[in-house]
C-alpha cells in the first residue's frame, strides 16, 4: 500500500521562530502558523474560524526563517505532518505539527522599496527549500542567496 503525506499551508506566524542548535551543531526552528477560514452558515451569518498549527523546521530552512520571519508575516509552507508521541507522570501525550520542507514569501520584505505581496513566483520571491535535518526529520537542501533580490 502507497502512502502520501504533504500539507500546503498559508498563514501567519503566531510567534517569532525559536531557533535552537542541538547536538552536532544542526539548527532547529520551530514556530506556530494561524490559518483563517472564513465561512457562511446556512442563515448567512458571516463567521471565521482560525485553526493553530506548530511547526518545527531543519538546517538552512530554519535558519533562513529565522531569520526573515518574525511574528503576524504571512508566509506559505510546504511539509509533511508527524506525530510526536511522550510520556509525562504515566500519561500518554501526543501532538501533530508540520516538519517544513520549504517556503515562499507571500509579501514583500518589511521596511524594503518595491515588490508586490499576495502572490509568489520564482523569480521575485524564491522558496527555500529542504534542509538537512536528522533522520526523519527533513531533505536535503537548497541554500538561499546571500543577497535577496525583494
Amino acid at each position: 500500500m502507497a502512502s502520501y503525506n504533504k500539507v500546503l499551508l498559508m498563514g501567519n506566524l503566531t510567534r517569532d521562530v525559536e531557533l535552537k542548535s542541538i547536538a552536532g551543531g544542526q539548527s532547529v526552528g520551530n514556530f506556530g502558523l494561524a490559518v483563517n477560514r472564513r465561512y457562511t452558515t446556512q442563515s448567512g451569518e458571516k463567521r471565521e474560524e482560525v485553526t493553530f498549527i506548530d511547526c518545527e523546521a531543519w538546517g538552512k530552512t530554519a535558519e533562513n526563517l529565522a531569520k526573515f520571519f518574525s511574528k503576524g508575516r504571512p508566509i506559505f509552507v510546504e511539509g509533511r505532518l508527524k506525530l510526536d508521541t511522550w510520556e509525562k507522570e504515566g500519561q500518554k501525550h501526543s501532538k501533530l505539527r508540520v516538519v517544513i520542507e520549504s517556503f515562499e514569501f507571500v509579501d514583500s520584505k518589511p521596511g524594503g522599496g518595491g515588490g508586490g505581496g499576495g502572490g509568489s513566483t520564482s523569480e521575485a520571491k524564491p522558496s527555500w527549500s529542504k534542509s538537512p535535518a536528522p533522520a526523519g526529520a527533513g531533505q536535503d537542501s537548497q541554500v538561499p542567496p546571500d543577497d535577496i533580490p525583494f
